[in-house]
């Protein structure tokens, strides 16, 4: 992945995805996907991309999982792994699914208004 540095705005080639943008929705994307199952970083990473936001290399993304824990949002515990090393599993915590809610709610329409706002780039005129 091939990055843009133009002002202060750093472009994603694959996905024209500003990076501010992917800071500003992952803490709600993380918890997100930690509350669909109890999952580890890896896993949540994977979800991440597979859900287009790109790589979330662990140096991002396990900053936000802990600061998350801090906040009350997530719990952790350590789980054997099948054929390997301990995983670090994350759950979301009734706190955390309420502030989902609340935050998905509030980011839709945020996103909602912001895009009244802005041209369509399938608009032909």
């Amino acid at each position: 992945m091939t990055s843009l540095t133009s002002n202060r705005y750093v472009l994603l080639m694959d996905d024209d995805i500003p990076t501010e943008w992917l800071r500003a929705v992952l803490p709600l994307a993380v918890l997100a996907a930690v509350a669909e199952e109890d999952t580890y970083g890896y896993a949540v990473a994977q979800r991440l991309q597979a859900g287009g936001l790109g790589t979330v290399k662990g140096g991002t993304l396990y900053p936000v999982l802990n600061r998350l824990e801090a906040d009350g949002l997530l719990t952790s515990s350590w789980r054997e792994g099948v054929g390997g090393p301990g995983r670090k599993f994350f759950a979301a915590t009734p706190a955390g699914r309420d502030h989902l809610a609340r935050r998905s709610a509030a980011w839709h329409t945020f996103t909602e208004q912001a895009r009244s706002l802005l041209p369509d780039p399938r608009s032909t005129r």
